[in-house]
């Protein structure tokens, strides 16, 4: 039997063929328009969605902001300085772990703060956003981009004119750089010069103070480590990228009179801490009734860290902050010399990695499940160990928390913010 469309193509008798002909016409007219409306709609469609990645991509680079004169309010109320002889400074990272502590401190005593952050999913992405409704009930305006988006940066400075730079922005963690090290190449090195390019342009020049690691001191067997001891032999990518950044911003520094101020972190831990740390998941398995992975060097020696406590660190970010010196350039030309440091920020007092969890099976009341495994090559290293002496000497750096302190502390936070209850542990 033929199909419908063979019968208008195609007539059984030829005598039926004009009649058949007309119907052709009258249903081809029809076709055609609705082949129109068709062609119509998909154009519709396509603009609709090319619009829709062109606001996609705006967003991602911040460019939605431009136009919104509620946002610029919110960055101008942000940065105002509410103290005498204070500073408005821009954190980058600030919903991070230490950015966020670092953002409360600042605006408690009265600078002008404020942030940015991408907010990747490299752990939790609740925990930052948690963080940062946090920063917001105290007044400070966290924009949500990238570091290595020039045209947001550049419109933050217009609008704040900021005085120092705390840059807090990285891709942490050691053994993830061996799953997806081109995160660490964007975040660590490329956001980084973003970052001072944009710096070294602006009117005034702030002063920058950034967070290195003391990861790089890497395969450095001497202790405690000192800001004067090698650090060309790194263990990681991490600790790679880290390294770049200093001698990267030693050259912003020489070139363009940026003042710069590298600090070296020792193992930061504490409330709103960093999930992927060693103590937060060890925290979270053991309350699960989950077996605990404890890392043990050459001839089954133990991991140590020179654990430090948030508070201390903070104290030591706006240390640097204060003593970080004017820079000397201006639109990108440098007029004299500016300062150019580096610290160490750490506790001076390194505990074993089975001694940390024998205080966390203390505050929580419940005995580990510990399987103990040679330390695999992923860029980890044995011990860490910092002479603060430098610190001491340039702000008073001067740690007061143990770690069996703030381990009670961190523990108090983390029962209360997972809903855990306290008095049945």
């Amino acid at each position: 039997m033929p199909s419908l469309e063979e019968e208008l193509m195609f007539p059984s008798t030829p005598g039926k063929f004009k009649g058949q002909n007309r119907h052709f016409h009258r249903c081809f007219a029809s076709t055609s328009t609705m082949f129109l409306w068709a062609l119509f709609l998909i154009a519709i469609t396509a603009s609709y969605l090319c619009f829709q990645s062109f606001m996609d991509n705006n967003k991602s680079t911040g460019v939605r902001y431009f136009t919104s004169h509620h946002w610029e309010k919110q960055v101008i109320n942000s940065a105002q300085i509410r103290r005498t002889h204070g500073m408005s400074v821009l954190v980058t990272g600030a919903a991070g772990f230490v950015g966020s502590h670092v953002s409360l401190a600042l605006k408690k005593r009265g600078d002008g703060v404020v942030g940015i952050d991408n907010f990747n999913n490299y752990y939790d992405v609740l925990l930052k956003k948690a963080r940062k409704n946090l920063l917001n009930e105290n007044g400070i305006f966290i924009a949500e981009g990238d570091i290595n988006e020039s045209k947001l940066l550049l419109k933050l400075f217009d609008i704040a004119k900021f005085t120092h730079v705390m840059h807090l922005a990285a891709q942490a963690g050691v053994r993830y750089a061996m799953e997806n090290p081109n995160s660490y190449i964007h975040s660590n090195i490329a956001g980084l010069v973003t970052l001072l390019e944009v710096s070294k342009n602006a009117h005034p020049q702030p002063a920058v103070v950034w967070a290195s690691s003391s990861s790089v001191y890497g395969l450095n067997e001497k202790v405690p480590f000192s800001e004067s001891d090698r650090t060309d032999r790194p263990a990681s990518l991490y600790a790679a990228t880290k390294k770049a950044g200093e001698e990267i911003t030693h050259t912003y520094n020489h070139i363009y009179g940026l003042s710069v101020t590298g600090l070296r972190f020792f193992t930061v831990y504490g409330p709103w801490g960093r999930p992927d740390m060693a103590y937060f998941s060890f925290t979270r398995n053991i309350l699960q009734g989950k077996p605990i992975t404890i890392y043990r060097g050459k001839n089954r020696v133990d991991l140590a860290r020179d654990f430090t406590y948030i508070d201390d660190v903070v104290k030591g970010c706006i240390g640097s902050l204060d003593t970080s010196g004017k820079s000397t350039g201006s639109g990108g030309k440098k007029r004299g010399p500016a300062p150019y440091r580096i610290f160490n920020l750490g506790n001076t007092s390194p505990v074993s990695v089975p001694m940390m969890v024998g205080m966390l099976e203390k505050h929580l009341k419940i005995k580990a499940k510990k399987n103990f495994v040679v330390m695999p090559g992923n860029g980890d290293v044995p011990f860490t160990h910092a002479n603060i002496s430098s610190a001491q000497k340039e702000f008073g750096y001067k740690p007061t928390t143990d770690l069996q302190t703030g381990l009670k502390k961190f523990v108090r936070w983390y029962l209360s913010y997972y809903g855990y209850n306290q008095g049945k542990l």
